[in-house]
């Protein structure tokens, strides 16, 4: 490519950069002062987009009408974001981290229900923006005129953002918030004033940044979950809490774009590589190179990632007798439901789905619960799995029963190789580690067509005739059932207890002797084991895979699964998931708008049962304290 092409693609990636700073620098605004990761903040973005087309329709005509009409957008996605803090997360400040992530991700169900009841499934694209509705000839090539309006937005709202928290009193009690939110309350600040002000803020940045791309990109359904991917890089790679360094990151990322569409396809040492490819990916590797050298971000601080911390976790127990008999009672309803299959064509099948997604939730509880580390990007080990089993029975020509077992094993290996890094980080920053491998695992099932077949996956793979119909159902009920055993087994046995006692004090585990990095990367890597061959019953059970299970959403789904089961007892996940799976195949064949539904019923739990339903449950069968 010509200069020209390099020139034009760094002034788009200049605009790119306003705009994914615009929605970072909410975020990070809101994680600052209050540790919330906000996980909506991608959906008050898609609302601004969505707000604003409906204003501009009636008073866009003209320029002044036109930004006034962004203006109130952004406004009203912040009074919105003022209502939800209100309402609901003022009385999640004291809960776990994770909870409160689960708590915004159903408001991500809600808000994204409420667009299709009031917008509709159709993508809709806003007017131009009058008076900036042009290009400007830049040699052979053209930039459009309102890519040069948002290179000068994101900086103006950078500055004045600086002159805020630099220059007024409330800017001074954020930064100090920021630090120790304790203190600033021990002084007589009213926290709640100031947190309900911070977040109505962020959600008017994130409203901004969704309201001014109107000319630039439709207002569609997809785009909450496809934002917050973005936003999340840009404020970790900055520095979580920092805004300068979620404008440099921002910067950095979309020049790293724009770069990567100006090479195009080039041939280097024999091999020709398609440079453009890589903007599906380009920011998650830099952030994974980012967070390996630099784990607090480039302009972060270590404090920016210390949650106070709470109520030390009671000991686990073992199981009454109670449990038991409860345990094998619903070993033998699961046993029995193929018998049914009669009278109950689909309950096998969803207790197949049961069953696979219990040792997901299984192997995400046991590096989560038991290890204390968190993953964004589980899915990746499930989707290895599920590859690994489909290729070796398909392409490779091995029998079904050497691919499940390779599934695991090719999990396992990139668990070891992925948590050799993310053992290294800690809280968010771990998560967001391990979403970073996730995508870039992504990335090359989606694009490597020749082997995995690209977006269309992989079909046509069933059971062999010796596991063929109700046998496979058994035999994915067996494994599960000795997946589990072996979890509580080893939950118990001295491993357990030096993993739990890496989670609650890394430093004095380390003082009595204990190897705290070896044993957490051990979990990594089991956990890995266990969601792969997740994965490889998955993919019989079902004829095929895509990469689908492979996406944020997919690792989402398991962090929701433990967590409503309850993240302090070993038989939530095993509760969580059988809820979350039985809940949303029912929800999606009630109503078209099963996504707020199935959010209000998470939204109940949280705030009724914030210690999860089986950890609820355990505190009414064996006392407060007890866990099973």
């Amino acid at each position: 490519m010509h200069l020209t092409g390099f020139i034009v693609q760094f002034l788009n990636g200049l605009a790119e950069a306003s705009s994914l700073f615009l929605v970072a620098a909410g975020l990070s605004l809101i994680f600052g002062v209050s540790r919330i990761v906000n996980f909506a903040h991608g959906s008050l973005y898609m609302l601004g987009i969505y707000i604003a087309y409906s204003i501009v329709q009636h008073w866009g005509q003209d320029s002044y009408g036109f930004w006034a009409s962004l203006i109130a957008a952004a406004l009203v996605v912040g009074a919105l974001g003022a209502l939800v803090e209100m309402a609901l997360l003022r009385r999640l400040y004291k809960a776990p981290e994770m909870y409160q992530l689960l708590a915004t991700f159903a408001l991500v169900l809600v808000f994204n229900d409420a667009a299709l009841w009031l917008w509709g499934p159709d993508d809709l694209l806003g007017p131009l923006a009058p008076g900036l509705s042009g290009s400007v000839q830049i040699f052979d090539r053209y930039l459009p005129v309102y890519d040069l309006a948002l290179m000068v937005i994101g900086p103006a709202v950078l500055l004045a953002l600086w002159l805020l928290l630099t220059r007024t009193r409330w800017g001074t009690l954020i930064r100090a918030a920021t630090q120790d939110r304790e203190m600033l309350g021990a002084l007589g600040v009213n926290q709640a004033w100031l947190f309900t002000g911070v977040f109505a803020l962020g959600a008017f940045l994130a409203g901004l940044g969704g309201a001014i791309q109107i000319p630039r990109q439709p207002a569609s359904l997809m785009l909450d979950l496809s934002v917050i991917g973005d936003a999340f890089v840009v404020v970790v790679v900055g520095g979580m809490g920092s805004i300068p360094g979620a404008y440099l990151a921002a910067l950095i990322i979309a020049e790293l774009k724009a770069l990567c569409i100006a090479l195009g396809v080039m041939e280097i040492a024999g091999v020709s590589i398609a440079f453009p490819k890589l903007t599906l990916v380009v920011e998650f590797i830099f952030m994974a190179f980012v967070l390996v050298f630099r784990p607090w971000g480039l302009r972060g601080k270590p404090l920016a990632a210390i949650r106070h911390a709470g109520a030390p976790q009671a000991p686990l127990s073992a199981a009454g007798a109670a449990f038991k008999w409860l345990a094998v009672a619903l070993v033998a309803v699961f046993a029995a439901l193929p018998l049914l299959a009669g009278a109950f064509p689909y309950a096998p099948v969803l207790a197949q789905d049961i069953l696979v997604a219990v040792l997901f939730a299984v192997s995400l509880h046991f590096m989560m619960g038991l290890g204390g580390m968190a993953s964004f990007g589980h899915a990746a080990y499930f989707g290895i799995g599920a590859y690994g089993a489909a290729l070796l029975f398909k392409s490779a020509g091995l029998g079904m029963g050497a691919a499940i077992f390779a599934a695991p094993l090719a999990a396992g290996l990139a668990a070891a190789v992925f948590g050799w890094f993310c053992i290294r980080l800690s809280g968010v920053y771990l998560a967001m580690l391990t979403l970073a491998f996730a995508q870039i695992v992504w990335s090359i099932v989606y694009q490597w067509d020749a082997v995995t077949g690209g977006s269309n996956g992989i079909i046509g793979i069933w059971p062999q005739g010796w596991l063929s119909g109700g046998a496979y159902y058994y035999f994915t009920l067996a494994l599960a059932l000795l997946a589990i055993f072996a979890v509580r087994r080893m939950a118990f046995a001295p491993f357990g207890h030096a993993l739990r006692a890496a989670r609650d004090s890394a430093l004095r585990a380390d003082a009595i002797g204990i190897d705290v990095k070896g044993v957490q990367w051990t979990a990594f890597i089991v956990a890995g084991l266990l969601a792969g061959l997740a994965g490889g019953l998955y993919v019989f059970s079902k004829g095929s895979t895509s990469p689908e299970v492979i996406t944020v959403g997919k690792s989402v789904d398991g962090l929701v699964m433990v967590l409503l089961g309850g993240i302090q007892t070993l038989f939530g996940p095993v509760v969580g998931a059988a809820s979350f799976t039985m809940l949303q195949d029912y929800f999606v064949g009630v109503t078209e708008y099963w996504r707020a539904l199935f959010g209000a019923v998470i939204l109940l739990i949280v705030l009724a049962f914030p210690q999860g339903i089986a950890g609820y449950c355990g505190m009414l069968m064996q006392g407060k304290g007890k866990r099973i």
